[in-house]
């Protein structure tokens, strides 16, 4: 099922017929780096994580990580959505795509349609981002989405450093 299209992108819900996809994109070395080892080794497990993270979500909270595929052809590309953490106060916005993708502006198109849905559509008033500290390009993705670094957190209570970004305050009219 569709959940929005941009210009060149079609977010759609994720389900096991993804599970190779998911499999690839959860074993990319970027992804294990910046995002964590999610120790998803098989088709199956692939399917399991879809059943346990995307589709519990979306049965939790009406809303979850997509898949992004391009709109020309079909192609999964990544996934970008929104997820409700247990040891995070506010929803965080989420994304990963394949290296092979990277620089062509998907994940800002993808994230800039994700928040305004989460907020128009889903009415969730304040989405923040988490970040590894030393992932330049996603810690400037969210810098155009108008996050701002807000501090450090243990997150998982792994003792790994986590960077939050919430939204900029906006000024006060004159």
């Amino acid at each position: 099922m569709t959940i929005l299209e941009t210009s060149r992108l079609t977010l759609r819900l994720i389900g096991g017929q993804d599970a190779p996809f998911i499999l690839r994109l959860l074993n990319e070395p970027s992804f294990l780096r910046y995002i964590g080892d999610r120790d998803v080794r098989t088709v199956d497990d692939a399917r399991a994580y879809i059943e346990k993270g995307p589709i519990a979500s979306y049965r939790a909270h009406g809303f979850g990580l997509w898949l992004a595929q391009l709109r020309q052809d079909g192609t999964p590309i990544g996934m970008c959505g929104l997820l409700k953490r247990d040891t995070l106060a506010d929803v965080d916005i989420g994304f990963a795509y394949l290296p092979e993708y990277w620089g062509r502006g998907y994940a800002l198109e993808a994230a800039t349609a994700v928040m305004e849905h989460g907020q128009r559509v889903l009415g969730i008033p304040r989405i923040v981002a988490i970040v590894s500290p030393d992932n330049v390009a996603s810690i400037r993705l969210l810098g155009k989405l108008g996050l701002v670094f807000r501090e450090r957190i243990d997150l998982n209570g792994d003792g790994r450093p986590t960077s939050l970004f919430v939204p900029a305050p906006t000024p006060a009219p004159p």
